[in-house]
């Protein structure tokens, strides 16, 4: 006969004093924390209150209350003002869930199977319900010192990683969540800390669009089917040229569509006020990327035209015309005839002719992978 959660109900204080000593021991934000008796003392009822809980209900086979999740949330409500970051908040839970399953493990004895299950069990729906109480608890205490731009931009990693609590905590900041979201990437290197938040808060206030960096990319979150305005707005800022790609995700399951948002940026040419690139618009070229032998042929190939006359800008502006003869001369500012010199000689270079149907595919991509800047994949030869 069983009497697992009689044993773990003895081993609740060693248990839940073990527990604030390891995260102490782990995160010295947290241990800052506890060398105060008050904020201790708060930690070890916190992690007495959980423990003895988690057991009623598992024998009741009952959730947790919202009497219960309002203490949670009121304990990670009190971390949150102390100025703890996010990721401590992110390892803090990880090890709370970890030395739960470790004291599980340790009581359980060879007739404990059938209860440790149930507690497994309980622990998948309740275990989450409680992180995200205790996370937008977190959440709200920072508010206390985080300003609303930090509060927006944290809003959006959130989204980004597809955290639990993000959509949540939007509405917390009184955002709509739309269904989706378009995400923009714009990759704008070297811009400095003042022009960064500049964009953030001016696409948030212009627009209410939440908006972050991750190194040399900007990120916004544009509600489906809005207008895409704000990127105007973002040039203006930088004031320079940039790359952009996009990609559209479900509001709840954005990490996908960021990814492929940000391989797009890759591939694309930089330019001041830049078309909002998507995959359909790429897709020969992200093919390529993904390919290291044939990026290196593209760029080895590029690299030819280098001994002609502007071969690439030729070749980009005869493309974006649409091969027009006239117009792309007239775009260069050169005599047709010039013009029909330029596109003998990357045949000459290239063997391949431009206005062949091969032409067209294979240079039209080495135009776009020689002005999106990317360095070779693998490594330059």
């Amino acid at each position: 006969m069983s009497d697992l959660l009689g044993l773990l109900r003895t081993r609740i204080p060693d248990n839940a004093k073990r527990v604030v000593e390891v995260c102490s021991n782990d995160l010295p934000d947290y241990a800052v924390a506890a060398d105060d008796p008050r904020e201790y003392t708060d930690m070890l009822d916190f992690a007495v209150f959980i423990r003895r809980r988690t057991i009623d209900l598992v024998a009741s086979n009952s959730p947790l209350t919202e009497d219960d999740l309002a203490v949670v949330a009121a304990t990670g409500e009190r971390r949150g003002e102390t100025g703890m970051s996010r990721p401590v908040l992110r390892r803090l839970l990880t090890l709370h869930a970890s030395a739960t399953l470790n004291e599980i493990q340790e009581a359980s004895g060879p007739t404990d199977l059938p209860v440790a299950m149930q507690m497994l069990a309980w622990l998948g729906p309740q275990g989450a319900a409680a992180q995200q109480a205790y996370t937008l608890g977190f959440l709200k205490g920072q508010k206390h010192f985080l300003p609303v731009i930090g509060q927006v931009r944290q809003f959006a990693e959130m989204v980004l990683a597809e955290e639990p609590a993000a959509l949540a905590n939007g509405r917390e900041l009184g955002m709509q969540i739309p269904a989706s979201y378009q995400v923009i990437v714009a990759r704008a290197p070297d811009v400095d800390a003042e022009t960064s938040d500049e964009a953030v808060h001016t696409v948030w206030h212009r627009y209410g669009v939440a908006a972050t960096w991750y190194g040399d990319d900007f990120v916004a979150l544009v509600p489906a089917g809005h207008s895409t305005k704000m990127i105007s707005d973002f040039a203006d800022i930088i004031g320079r040229p940039f790359a952009v790609g996009t990609a559209t995700g479900p509001a709840a399951a954005l990490s996908e569509a960021f990814a492929l948002a940000r391989r797009v940026s890759r591939v694309t040419r930089a330019e001041t006020v830049p078309h909002l690139f998507t995959a359909a618009d790429v897709f020969i070229e992200l093919g390529a990327a993904e390919l290291p032998e044939i990026d290196r042929w593209l760029h080895d190939l590029a690299q030819r035209l280098t001994d002609g006359p502007d071969l690439v800008s030729t070749l980009d502006s005869y493309y974006r015309h649409d091969m027009n003869r006239p117009r792309t001369a007239a775009a260069l500012c050169i005599h047709p005839r010039s013009l029909d010199y330029r596109l003998q000689r990357v045949h000459e270079l290239t063997g391949i002719a431009p206005a062949s149907t091969h032409g067209i595919r294979v240079l039209s991509a080495l135009v776009s992978r020689a002005l999106s800047g990317r360095p070779v994949t693998g490594g330059d030869r």
